[in-house]
């Protein structure tokens, strides 16, 4: 099988030593040397009111990226679209399509990407993301797909037809992709047509099932005749495996945090993390560490690219998008992540 196209995935992560600007200019250098290396896509996430997470609005960071790069296809991984209003989303994306044609992907989620208080704010208090709201997921879906084409869609009110459209006079709309870390997603991308993307990255577990889902239950589409997908993947690339290691062990213990139900906290310099481990960690944690590590990628340039092409072979997908999570250590300028700029360079050179 040949070597596996590469995307990136990212979060915005926010340093103890960040503000929110240092991480957002960091991760336009970011996206700007996955540009210059060739990465096809570089997409950002959607979550809300976590200390160590700066991408709460994919749109926004979709537009200030998309100005910085000039190839890359950017969009986002993923919009949890009950979250919001379908047309907000469609107008939102038919825009950033209409000012970048060709280079825009809108990813979509079900899951609200945050805690409860946040979803009932981010609803002005309206139920938050309510039971309707996920349930009508496949409807909203379909209103963000019709919106975004030339024509729009009409819209039924008062016993009268009205032409609803995202943008006056779209000449193309973006790629729209369905993401998902359980089998519900695969089921309803296959019975739609579009392409599929399952959390790898997120879950570790479930893959190679709701990939097998997807395939075998897809249904082509005007849009799309055969099934389209790709893996994402956790990676911490150094020029040593040693280094490597030691580089992703604050965001392994940023995930031990959300999984045992601590305080979340702004992302570890790799000292304070290193000082956390040398303290001593339930066993339980360490077992969640280990558990994780063997999910992830991390080492040097060839170990590294030879597990993606195992992972690619695997899994039978032609391209990895790959969640760079290279901590820093002192000192590192504040509006720059080089381990992770570090990362790209190696697996893309």
């Amino acid at each position: 099988m040949p070597s596996p196209v590469l995307s990136v995935l990212d979060l915005v992560p926010v340093r103890s030593d960040q503000t929110s600007a240092d991480a957002v200019a960091a991760s336009i250098e970011l996206a700007r040397t996955a540009d210059r290396l060739g990465f096809r896509r570089y997409w950002v996430a959607e979550h809300h009111n976590m200390p160590a997470v700066a991408a709460t609005n994919p749109p926004v960071l979709v537009g200030l990226l998309a100005g910085r790069t000039s190839r890359i296809r950017v969009g986002s991984g993923g919009v949890m679209l009950p979250n919001h209003a379908p047309l907000v989303v469609a107008e939102q994306f038919a825009l950033l399509e209409a000012a970048f044609p060709g280079r825009i992907d809108l990813g979509i989620g079900r899951a609200p990407g945050t805690d409860p208080v946040t979803s009932w704010a981010l609803r002005h208090g309206a139920g938050g993301v309510s039971d309707e709201a996920v349930n009508r997921f496949p409807e909203y879906v379909d209103n963000v797909l019709a919106m975004m084409e030339p024509d729009g869609v009409g819209l039924a009110l008062r016993g009268r037809t009205h032409v609803l459209k995202a943008t006056p006079s779209a000449g193309s709309v973006p790629q729209i992709w369905l993401l998902g870390s359980s089998d519900y997603s695969a089921r309803l991308a296959a019975e739609k047509g579009m392409p599929y993307v399952f959390a790898h990255h997120f879950s570790g577990s479930g893959t190679a099932e709701a990939l097998d889902l997807y395939r075998s239950t897809f249904r082509p589409s005007p849009e799309l005749e055969a099934p389209r997908t790709f893996l994402t993947v956790n990676a911490a690339v150094a020029d040593s495996v040693d280094e490597a290691e030691r580089l992703a062990l604050p965001q392994l213990l940023q995930m031990v945090a959300l999984r045992t139900g601590q305080p979340l906290t702004a992302q570890r310099l790799v000292e304070d993390a290193e000082k956390d481990v040398a303290d001593g960690l339930p066993e339980s944690h360490q077992s969640l560490i280990d558990a994780m590590r063997r999910r992830w990628v991390i080492g040097d340039a060839d170990g590294a690219l030879a597990e993606i092409e195992r992972l690619a072979a695997s899994y039978d997908v032609d391209e990895v998008m790959v969640h760079p999570v290279a901590g820093a250590v002192a000192g590192t300028d504040p509006g720059s992540a080089p381990a992770r700029v570090r990362t790209l360079e190696l697996l893309g050179s």
